[in-house]
């Protein structure tokens, strides 16, 4: 049997309850997970497309492949080949499976950042690899390894890692043979700061080799429900991934491959949503800071990395108390433990519902 840690959402349960008990109920600002309506071009093309008796293309369709590099090169200043993409159930999936998928052994190391997003830690260990959290490279040493994870902008904290750095990180993992996987989900929502791709030429120099990113709809589009997202960059790697998944049957379905490529080919409905985010966001972080919370990084995604100075369960506790539901930072690794994570995907309602019970 494969140990993996506990499932670190069902500690908040007894939180949760208490958040309910609050006279004019639970503000729930722990998960990132959109609550505003899936835009309507996107429903019209998964309707449209909902007469799929045959099954789907592992590869994608060339219409989404092609929406995808056009998504990629008109936002963000990257060129990729079509045929160099590569649709994925969710990105969470993709981060869980990415070092089976890669053929890391039992014993390897699997690099990610010190505070990150759960499933790193567990994808390396579903391969029977050594989950490694660290943020400085030299640590390794000269040990070689297989795989480095990247997340700009962060989840947990926002923060977002200049191109200089990156390329760093590129270098220093081409020097020694290590593939670089890019978690991209939030690049579309800078705020204070502009996210770059790992693949933008100021990074890559030029060449993909031995560079993966990955990224998401979910937040963009709204369509955390339809599991959509794709991985993109080294040709050679994205073949070899297309080859695994083929005989493992991990397929988009057809009208979830149409609602993407819809969705990726439109640009208004994301710029949309994203000035919904940040009317929340300029609503929820002056509250927070008016009652004492100091926040750190959060320059872009979708959430406000705070603290008070105590430890993150009694601040879960305490705005439990008020009927508001965040995150605990150890949920992202030891340095956490004396922050919190605050979603900014509530509704204007909650969000203004928040606001009051800070004040």
């Amino acid at each position: 049997m494969i140990t993996l840690p506990d499932f670190p959402w069902d500690r908040l349960t007894p939180y949760k309850e208490v958040a309910q008990a609050h006279p004019d109920g639970i503000a729930d600002l722990s998960i990132g997970t959109p609550v505003d309506s899936v835009p309507a071009v996107i429903q019209r093309a998964l309707a449209e497309a909902a007469d799929s008796p045959g099954y789907p293309l592992t590869y994608g369709t060339p219409a989404l492949r092609d929406a995808a590099a056009g998504w990629l090169a008109r936002r963000h200043g990257v060129t990729v080949d079509p045929a160099a993409v590569l649709p994925v159930i969710g990105t969470k999936e993709l981060v869980a499976w990415l070092p089976t998928l890669l053929g890391v052994r039992a014993g390897e190391r699997v690099v990610f950042p010190e505070l990150a997003y759960p499933t790193y830690d567990v994808g390396a260990r579903l391969a029977g690899a050594e989950p490694y959290a660290t943020d400085g490279l030299v640590s390794l040493g000269p040990e070689r390894v297989p795989l480095v994870w990247v997340n700009s902008p962060s989840n947990p904290t926002g923060k977002v890692l200049p191109a200089g750095h990156l390329a760093k990180v590129v270098a220093w993992a081409r020097e020694r043979g290590a593939i670089v996987a890019s978690d991209e989900c939030y690049i579309g929502l800078g705020w204070e700061e502009e996210p770059v791709s790992i693949l933008h030429p100021e990074v890559s120099g030029g060449s993909h080799e031995g560079l993966l990113a990955v990224h998401s709809l979910s937040k963009r589009s709204n369509l955390a429900g339809y599991r959509a997202g794709f991985v993109t960059g080294d040709p050679e790697l994205v073949q070899r991934l297309l080859e695994v998944r083929k005989h493992a049957g991990m397929i988009v379905p057809g009208p979830v491959q149409a609602a993407m490529t819809a969705a990726l080919n439109d640009d208004a409905h994301a710029l949309a949503q994203r000035e919904r985010y940040a009317a929340r966001r300029d609503a929820l972080r002056p509250a927070l800071e008016a009652a004492g919370w100091r926040i750190e990084h959060s320059t872009a995604g979708l959430y406000l990395w705070a603290s008070d100075g105590t430890d993150c369960w009694d601040q879960v506790r305490r705005l439990s108390e008020r009927g508001i539901l965040v995150a605990p930072g150890d949920f992202y690794g030891a340095a956490g433990k004396q922050h919190i994570r605050i979603a900014i995907t509530a509704t204007d309602e909650r969000i203004n519902a928040v606001v009051r019970r800070l004040q």
